[in-house]
């Protein structure tokens, strides 16, 4: 059995983790920085929507191809967090573009994507509704960053106090498996 995910889910995390991150960046500056408002929300709105794709992308993927095991020095319950953490970021990705299209939607804003590509509106025009999705895409943003930060720390712990060789399992590079290195270094 693999010790790390397969290559394509690699790619996809890493693609998805550098696009995540800048968009987390692109939505503090839009809310600190009215200057350049405009200029960001054009490139949110298209992030998000990729982003809306590849996790659908994503997690057909990793149905296809599941995860490795994670290492024998998990608890069970530190097991059942960490997949509940993956799961919430999976959620949150699928449903964040969704509510940020349908807050634009209920406001009537083009929805530019590039040039002239526009999304089509995908809730009806009402102020009251753009209101609540507003918020709503504002608090999910928050917990969202959240469990990145929880994600993140977690990883960090493991790879530099409990050095279990989490990080291994979805290092960009392939890993050669503990026996196999073993057996190369005495034979």
């Amino acid at each position: 059995m693999s010790t790390q995910f397969a290559a394509f889910s690699r790619l996809l995390h890493w693609t998805m983790a550098a696009m995540v991150l800048t968009m987390l960046c692109i939505g503090v500056a839009m809310v600190v920085s009215l200057g350049s408002y405009h200029v960001l929300v054009s490139i949110h709105r298209p992030l998000g929507i990729a982003i809306l794709i590849l996790v659908v992308v994503r997690f057909v993927n990793r149905l296809l191809n599941p995860p490795p095991p994670f290492p024998s020095s998990m608890s069970g319950a530190e097991r059942l967090v960490a997949t509940a953490s993956e799961y919430t970021m999976y959620g949150l990705m699928f449903v964040l573009p969704l509510v940020g299209w349908g807050m634009l939607s209920a406001a009537r804003y083009p929805i530019v994507l590039y040039g002239s590509l526009h999304l089509p509106f995908i809730l009806p025009h009402d102020a009251m509704l753009y209101a609540v999705l507003r918020k709503a895409h504002t608090i999910l943003a928050y917990l969202f960053f959240l469990t990145f930060i929880a994600h993140f720390g977690a990883i960090l712990f493991h790879t530099l106090i409990v050095r279990d060789g989490i990080l291994k399992r979805m290092a960009p590079w392939n890993i050669r498996p503990q026996e196999a290195a073993s057996t190369d270094q005495t034979g």
